[in-house]
């Protein structure tokens, strides 16, 4: 027989033991209740339709309120690769491998956020916490992280606030920062109202007066070798928009292929006879490697009007090349030619890569720009919902400044 004060004594050893190691079970459970809502919220919010672009609000609460830096970590890192999903598949597009390499420049991409928003987390609450997911914002909005900024929740406020310009980018930035606070509630009512009748009244930004974007439909063939039938082909299509109106013609990027004095003298002579202006994406190349440039083209004239300043990169921006002494890769310069002139306008230009990021916009629209023009060359995102994330944001950046837009896509 047991001693009935031994059996209490067990009895209240046990309890003792649950006791202490619930705290940790419910911890872990909380932890990935969270990590599958921020998943969750990264996936809806970056799903390639503007209004849902609202919904990235919610991440700083959920980072903000984690119970451990790990969980923390775990929170970013959830939200950044659902954001971000389509990157393995489009990696292996692009480069024509195995699902594996995709995988491994998905999660190297994600790796700059997670390490920002773990390292800034804290577990203190109040608005210290606030400066500190203030402060990893604007670390991921500029290089060198922002480099793989992609995400951003402030891309939000075009939603938000349509047409409040900067003063709907400090209103969403404040919304942001009262997430991360224990009233985080009022401020999640405040932007569930704003989003409510933006959304209502949803409009995409329209083109300017005498301005056309057109998209094209060649694949992986566009600007990758010369293709005399090609460019006749696309110049037709310039003529026919001039005959329709037009004054300006914006092409994809790469759609001019390499630029040569052949190239130049084609499209010169080409739209000779036609009252309009052409913009076209071309590649500049040098020893050193090359501009992923727009440029304008008119009868008699041509001229490079913007290099981007933000390639892709390991796909595109290698400067690891240049540090070995080796030519190759595209040219990043960063804050060159925020805004530049063209056809009577001052324009905002972004080309591909560029509308994922938050610098490159917001540089340009310090500017007082009166046109955001953006282009890229997405036939590697097929399969992927990319190429919808970047009409998105530049719809969301235009619609908050209240700039008319052009776009120009190849597929």
């Amino acid at each position: 027989m047991i001693p009935a004060t031994s059996a209490r004594s067990r009895h209240r050893a046990s309890l003792a033991l649950r006791g202490r190691s619930s705290p940790s079970a419910h911890s872990s459970w909380r932890g990935a209740a969270m990590a599958v809502a921020a998943a969750a919220i990264g996936a809806v919010a970056w799903c390639g339709h503007a209004p849902t672009l609202s919904l990235a609000c919610a991440f700083p609460t959920l980072w903000a309120f984690a119970p451990s830096r790990s969980i923390s970590a775990a929170v970013s890192a959830a939200y950044f690769l659902a954001a971000s999903r389509g990157l393995p598949q489009g990696a292996v597009n692009f480069y024509g491998t195995d699902f594996g390499v995709g995988i491994a420049l998905w999660i190297g991409a994600a790796a700059s956020f997670v390490l920002v928003h773990a390292v800034l987390w804290q577990s203190r609450p109040g608005w210290g916490r606030a400066l500190s997911f203030a402060l990893a914002a604007i670390l991921m909005s500029m290089p060198p992280f922002g480099i793989v900024g992609w995400a951003q929740p402030i891309t939000a406020a075009g939603m938000l606030f349509p047409g409040w310009g900067w003063w709907g980018l400090g209103a969403t930035a404040a919304i942001l920062l009262t997430m991360t606070t224990g009233k985080w509630p009022i401020a999640a009512i405040v932007a569930a109202s704003f989003w409510a009748w933006s959304a209502a009244h949803w409009i995409a930004p329209s083109q300017p007066d005498g301005w056309v974007g057109l998209d094209t439909k060649l694949g992986g063939v566009l600007g990758r070798a010369p293709d005399l039938d090609q460019s006749e082909a696309l110049l037709q299509r310039v003529r026919e928009a001039a005959a329709a109106g037009a004054r300006v013609v914006v092409f994809p990027e790469s759609a001019a292929g390499l630029w040569t004095p052949t190239t130049s003298g084609f499209w010169m002579d080409g739209l000779r006879g036609n009252d309009v202006t052409l913009i076209a994406g071309a590649a500049i190349v040098d020893r050193e490697g090359y501009d992923n440039a727009m440029m304008e083209i008119s009868a008699g004239r041509a001229r490079r009007l913007y290099g981007e300043r933000m390639p892709v990169p390991v796909s595109m921006w290698q400067p690891w090349l240049a540090w070995t002494g080796q030519g190759g890769g595209a040219r990043a310069s960063f804050f060159a030619d925020p805004v530049v002139e063209s056809a009577g306008s001052r324009i905002a230009p972004l080309i591909c890569y560029e509308q994922l990021l938050v610098w490159p916009v917001l540089q340009s629209m310090l500017q007082s720009p009166n046109v955001l023009v953006a282009i890229g060359n997405g036939w590697w995102t097929a399969g992927t919902n990319v190429l919808a994330i970047q009409r998105a944001s530049t719809q969301a950046w235009a619609r908050l400044f209240a700039l008319p837009l052009v776009l120009s896509f190849n597929t």
